[in-house]
Formats: C-alpha cells, sequence, structure tokens
C-alpha cells in the first residue's frame, strides 16, 4: 500500500515492526525482503514519486570547497526511488581484498568478510536487474572476445575484469507495484523524519517525529528502526538528534560524520595500442542474457599489497573533450551540449575552454564529420532514449586507436574528511550540513604506483604504449574534485563504539533497535560504485532483523 501523509491527521501514531526510513535502493530493497515474513513494514519517504523541488530543497547545504565537492542537494535525489531516479547502472562488487586488514592503508578492514556477503550480491544482482552473477569476462564471453588487447598477458595486470550495467533500473518504478500490492507493507510518502527520540537511557529508540511540508505532524513507534536515507542524511539524523545524547546518536567518540570517502577518479594519460583497430575492445559488449558489459584493468589483489596500494581500476576511454584537436564531431556536439546534460557529466565538459575560437572548432568538428554524427545520434535515440535496457554511455569508434585511462581508485580513510552540522534550519527547523570532503597524498601516491606498473606491463608487452604525466597526476586526478554521489563511510561498521558507529549487523553499539543500511557504514570505498553493495548489504540486514524478530524466511522471491 502506498499513502500520503498529509491524508493523517497531526498527532497520530503510526505503529510497525519494522520502520524503514529512505525509500532508495537500500530501502526498497529492504522492504521486499522483509515482506513475506509476517511483519508490519513501514517504509518513509519524504518525498513522491515524482521530483519536487520543495522536497529537494531540504538537501541543501554547504561545502566546504565547491571545487572539491558538489552541493550536497546535487546528485542525492529526495524522491520515492531514492538516487537510482538517477543513476547511470554501473554494477560491480567490492573484491575480497576490500574486507581485509591492509597494514599499508589505516582504519582498513571490515568486521566481515566477502563471503559473508557473496549469497547476497547474487540476490543484489537480480534485483537490479544486472543479470547472472559473474564478473569475469573469461566465464561470460567466448575466447574471440575475451582479451581487451588482443594477445596482452599479464601475470599482475587483469584485463578481464568486468562491470555489468543494470537498465537502470529504478527501483521506485520498477517495485511500486509490488509494494502497492503487499498486504504487510505500507509506504508513506512527504513523511519527513525531523528527530529521533531516544528513552531516558539513551539505549533504545521510543519513536520517531515525522513531519510533512503542509505541516501534519506525526509519530512512528517501531521495534525496530533502519536508517536508509544515504551517507549525508543519516549522518545528518544522527547528529540532530542530540536531546538525550547531546554529541548524537552514536557519537559519543565523535566518529559520526568522519572518514567520509568517495572515489579518487579522473581521465589521464595515453595509451596507443598498435596494429588494427580491431586489436582492442575498449566498448561494450552484452552478455549472453542481453546485459551491456565492459572490460576494466586492474592489478591483481597479491600485487596491490605487493606495492601497498589500494584498489583500483581503470576504463579506456576516448581523447579528452573539451579539446577540438581531436576532430571527432560527436565529441565536440556534447561540449557544445554540456549546458543541456545532467549535472555530474556536464560539469566536466566546463573546463575553462570556452573562448570562441575553440568553440568554432568544435562547430567545424561536427560540420567536417556529419556521417559519423548523424549514426551516433540514431544509435542514441535508438538505442538509449527509446530503449527499456539503455545503451550505458557515449562509446565512439576510435579511428586512432589512441585512448586515455579513466580512473576509479579507493581514497583512504581520513577522519578530517567529514560531514558536519551548520547553524542554519531547513524549514522543519534541522540543522543543515556541511561537508568537508579532503583526500590525502597517500590518495595519489596510491594511483601512482599502480599506474607504474601498467606503464611497466603495457609497454613491455610489444603490443601497445602507455605513458602519463607524473608531475601533473594531482591536477588530473582532482580537477573534478570528489566523484560522483559516493557518500561512504561516515557511520563505519567495527568491532567496537572506539572504532566504529554500528556493529557487523549494521546496529548501533549500544542502542538495541536502530540500524542503518547505506555506503555510510563502509569502512573502506573498494574500486567499485556503491549501490550493488548497498543493496547486498539491505538483504543481508533484512535477513538478520526478521531473525531478530524470529519471523523467518520470506515466503516469495524479492524479485
Amino acid at each position: 500500500m502506498i499513502s500520503n501523509l498529509n491524508n493523517l491527521s497531526s498527532g497520530s501514531i503510526v505503529e510497525a515492526d519494522v520502520c524503514i526510513v529512505g525509500a532508495g535502493a537500500a530501502g526498497v530493497s529492504l522492504a521486499l525482503s522483509l515482506s513475506g515474513r509476517g511483519l508490519k513494514i513501514l517504509l518513509l519517504e519524504s518525498g513522491f514519486e515524482f521530483a519536487d523541488d520543495k522536497t529537494q530543497d531540504l538537501y541543501a547545504g554547504e561545502v566546504a570547497d565547491e571545487k572539491l565537492h558538489s552541493p550536497p542537494d546535487k546528485y542525492r535525489q529526495r524522491r520515492f526511488g531514492g538516487s537510482t531516479t538517477i543513476w547511470g547502472g554501473r554494477c560491480m562488487p567490492f573484491d575480497p581484498i576490500d574486507f581485509e586488514p591492509r597494514e599499508y592503508i589505516p582504519q582498513s578492514g571490515w568486521p566481515i568478510s566477502y563471503q559473508d556477503l557473496a549469497p547476497y550480491y547474487q540476490q543484489a544482482n537480480k534485483l537490479l536487474e544486472a543479470g547472472v552473477y559473474e564478473y569475469d569476462a573469461d566465464k561470460v564471453f567466448d575466447e574471440e572476445q575475451q582479451a581487451a588487447i588482443k594477445g596482452f598477458k599479464s601475470d599482475i595486470l587483469k584485463t578481464n575484469n568486468l562491470e555489468r550495467f543494470s537498465c537502470p533500473t529504478n527501483v521506485g518504478d520498477r517495485y511500486k507495484q509490488r509494494l502497492v500490492l503487499a498486504k504487510d507493507v505500507e509506504v508513506l510518502l512527504g513523511a519527513n523524519c525531523t528527530g529521533i527520540r531516544l528513552n531516558q537511557a539513551g539505549n533504545h529508540v521510543n519513536q520517531l517525529d515525522i513531519a510533512s511540508l503542509e505541516g501534519i505532524k506525526a509519530s512512528v513507534v517501531a521495534k525496530k528502526v533502519i536508517l536508509a536515507t544515504g551517507g549525508i542524511e543519516t549522518t545528518r539524523l544522527l547528529l540532530a538528534s542530540n536531546d538525550i545524547c547531546k554529541n548524537g546518536i552514536g557519537n559519543e567518540h565523535d566518529l559520526v560524520g568522519r572518514y567520509y570517502q568517495c572515489h579518487i577518479a579522473g581521465n589521464l594519460g595515453k595509451l596507443t595500442v598498435l596494429g588494427a583497430t580491431s586489436n582492442v575492445r575498449h566498448g561494450y559488449e552484452v552478455s549472453s542474457e542481453g546485459i551491456y558489459c565492459r572490460r576494466r584493468f586492474a592489478l591483481t589483489a597479491d600485487t596491490q599489497k605487493k606495492i601497498g596500494a589500494g584498489n583500483m581500476v581503470a576504463r579506456l576511454h576516448f581523447p579528452k573533450i573539451v579539446d577540438p584537436s581531436h576532430k571527432i564531431g560527436v565529441l565536440s556536439g556534447l561540449f557544445l551540449a554540456k549546458n543541456f546534460i545532467s549535472y555530474e557529466y556536464g560539469k566536466r565538459l566546463k573546463d575553462g575552454q570556452s573562448s570562441l575560437s575553440i568553440y568554432l572548432k568544435h562547430f567545424a568538428n561536427i560540420i567536417l564529420d556529419p556521417i559519423d554524427t548523424v549514426k551516433f545520434l540514431y544509435h542514441w535515440i535508438t538505442k538509449r532514449t527509446l530503449a527499456k535496457r539503455k545503451f550505458p554511455s557515449v562509446i565512439l569508434s576510435n579511428k586512432s586507436n589512441q585512448f586515455t585511462f579513466e580512473i576509479h581508485s579507493e581514497q583512504y580513510p581520513n577522519p578530517n574528511s567529514r560531514i558536519t552540522l551548520i547553524s542554519d534550519t531547513d524549514i522543519f527547523g534541522m540543522p543543515k550540513v556541511k561537508v568537508d570532503w579532503q583526500y590525502l597524498p597517500e590518495d595519489i601516491e596510491s594511483v601512482r604506483r599502480s599506474l607504474k606498473l601498467f606503464v611497466q606491463e603495457i609497454n613491455q608487452s610489444g603490443l601497445a604504449t602507455f605513458e602519463f604525466n607524473d608531475d601533473q597526476l594531482e591536477e588530473d586526478l582532482t580537477r573534478f574534485g570528489a566523484y560522483g554521489g559516493h557518500h561512504i563511510g561516515t557511520t563505519r561498521m567495527g568491532t567496537s563504539p572506539e572504532n566504529s558507529v554500528v556493529d557487523a549487523d549494521c546496529k548501533l553499539h549500544n542502542i538495541d533497535n536502530l540500524y542503518i543500511a547505506s555506503a555510510s557504514v563502509f569502512p573502506t570505498s573498494s574500486q567499485a560504485n556503491p549501490t550493488l553493495t548497498i543493496v547486498a548489504m539491505s538483504l543481508r540486514l533484512a535477513d538478520h532483523v526478521a531473525d531478530t524478530l524470529n519471523a523467518g524466511k520470506s515466503t516469495h522471491s524479492i524479485i
């Protein structure tokens, strides 16, 4: 059932066995998994089925440096379906090494292992419509397709690493009807959680305060409460709920909001593949079940340990778009359309190249490359705009066999990279947030060590050459600041209240009925986009919560 808080009377008390705050990837996954277990589930969502400016404005806040991090109301979507309403669909699991303590990465190591999460990754893959859980190209494609660079072999640099792409699946749209028909689930829209109220002992959530923008105020009483509002908003809720715990809930040791991680990313270097253009596979391939997949370069886990580097992947990418010397009409078209492209990608096209001569050269590229431009537009309309399973991104034929590497690297946990509250408040009187994302010299040095092995392995192969500007590496990796909406680490999991906010079951250490389902519990960020792992962790949490309530297994499939 889906209802609206505005249809209730002020002062109403809504009761449930499990209350989930936030109907994004985590919240919807939890509700689907908990349904059919004999429980009453309440799923609170601040927004509605469509974007609403007044609701989105509740995410407004400050950033310490906008060059390093976008304003907090960007990327995130405060609506039914959460940020899956705008995501690109990229799915990949974390690697076993990500869960291990690594002496060269302080504060690394999870209280769970990869094997603890592996069964849930398989379910998460299905729920996000990314096909079977297989991320090894050698097992997905035939021998003719196995090499990213034809004939390339290395014991330390893998090229058979895959990423898979969801439709992309908007979990709100995709699973709305399932939630409408579920008799044990109520989705309450327009319900903003404005406070978490503990008992006097500070070890149990008595109720949640909720309110609508239209002025309706109510309370929720539940046996178990799960915050699934993302890394920034979860932090805000915990810190702002300070009537009993003066420093905020779970913040006895000043850890809530710290260790904020995204990813270190950028396009850099020059890779030249020798011989025919058929010698390189840089685009998307379609698996037997119809899933778009793409290959990535990555060092083996043993190699990472040997050189003391964090986890990093690299994708083949086309030349720098803002530089018209590439003479590719499609890329120039993207540059000229930068003000009409989504925020995340559009800002990467605004790189100081704005003189009249630059624009004229881009126009010339389009005029002189009309056939490829028309072909691209036809492909984009048919395979992206009108398709249910959308072609993931711009991929072009590369007649020069020259590429850059698109780097996506783990960020080292840093306690000074953090989210705090400020004095400004929203319409409900809740303090807004300030985001102070910081990176460490170790982040850059880690990428540098990895890239030097890329140079060694690629150049000695005799099949390609690779070089990068070592002096410009930090600039290339931080030109656009924190990558994407990957809000990780602010309520990290661990073994004790002294080193973490939640335990191995995502429960706040000293509170018996409050849990967090978010990338904010990840102690480290891996090389991967977090969505698949968020869903896997949420499905694992659903089983744990059901077990504590003696609810058992669900009576139906989650998808």
